[in-house]
Formats: C-alpha cells, structure tokens, sequence
C-alpha cells in the first residue's frame, strides 16, 4: 500500500468552497425580487472606516418589492444611502428618518440578458477554480508515483476518484447556473 495519500477531503473541500463562493455571488445578482442578500456586498463608510452595510443597521423585506434598512445610527443615514445607489446594483435608495427604502425595479429584457451573461461568467470562474483543484490533484498524484510512493494502479484509482469529484461539483455549478437563469427570466 502507498506510504503517502492524495488528501481527497482537502480536494472537496476546495472544490467546495468555490460553489460556495459561486451561490455567494449568485445572491447578489438582482432578479426584480427583493432579497437581503442583495445587499451583503454593499459596504458603507462608516466613521471612515469600511463597514459592511449589516452593521451599521438591520436589513429587512418587507414586501416582495421592497429592502429597507433600518439604520442605528443618524450619521450613517446619508452613508448608507450613498454605497447602496454606487455599489452597482441598480438601486435607487431614499431615507425617511432613520429607515432607508430600496424599491426594487421591474428587470426589463435587456437588463434580464446581462443579468444571466453575469451569471454565466461567475459559473465559469467557479468551473475554472474547480479545475485548477483537479489539476493539483493531479498533478500531486503524478509527483506521488514518479516518486514511487503509490503504483501505477493506485494513481488510476486516484485519478478516477478526482475525476468523479470534478464532474459532480461541476455538474453542481450548471444546475445553480440553470436555476439562477431560470430566477432571472421569470416575468
């Protein structure tokens, strides 16, 4: 038997974290419903100091069309309002008092074809980060045979197992990719 092992958890693991990094930025993609993950990218400059926009109020839906942010503080009010109208979201936020209101606008076509092109690009980032894991993979299982430290057989096993890893976390990607689209295309 080998003395070394291919680390498969550490290869999921990766291989993981990228579909995870992959729905993160699938949740930031508006699609014409309100949602609070729309806004964890939003980040407010707070007392001069960047702070991500769920600390420095509440982010709540209160109805299917609107986000409103219910600010702690009256000097991040304007703050707040201003990172969410250039965080590139197409929001257009207003204030009244403390509580800021974010209406969500209907997605018109055109704006639903570039929503799913930006989709289609962070799937591919993530097929991509999937990939080079397996490349490593790979190329540590060629290192771990040329060093005589597993058989010929032992590393087309391996490499048959890192193979069946990549195909179902890619196979993961096209169907949040699918399902995403979907979200984005409904009227």
């Amino acid at each position: 038997m080998a003395d070394q092992e291919l680390d498969f958890k550490d290869i999921e693991r990766r291989m993981a974290g990228a579909l995870s990094s992959l729905k993160t930025e699938f949740s930031g993609l508006r699609t014409g419903r309100a949602s609070a993950a729309l806004l964890d990218t939003v980040i407010v400059d707070a007392y001069g100091t960047p702070t991500p926009i769920a600390q420095v109020g509440t982010v709540s839906v209160p109805e299917p069309r609107m986000i409103t942010v219910q600010i702690w503080d009256k000097a991040n009010v304007g703050a707040a309002e201003k990172a969410i109208r250039n965080a590139g979201l197409g929001l257009n936020p207003a204030s009244d008092g403390l509580l800021v209101r974010i209406p969500i606008p209907m997605l018109n076509e055109e704006r639903r074809a570039e929503l799913t092109k930006v989709a289609g690009k962070y799937a591919e980032s993530a097929r991509v980060a999937i990939r080079n894991v397996r490349r490593d993979g790979m190329e540590e299982l060629k290192l771990m045979e040329k060093k005589s430290q597993i058989s010929k057989d032992e590393h087309k096993a391996a490499s048959d197992k890192v193979q069946k890893v990549t195909d179902q976390h890619i196979g993961e990607v096209d169907a949040s990719l699918a399902s995403k689209e979907e979200e984005i295309m409904q009227v």
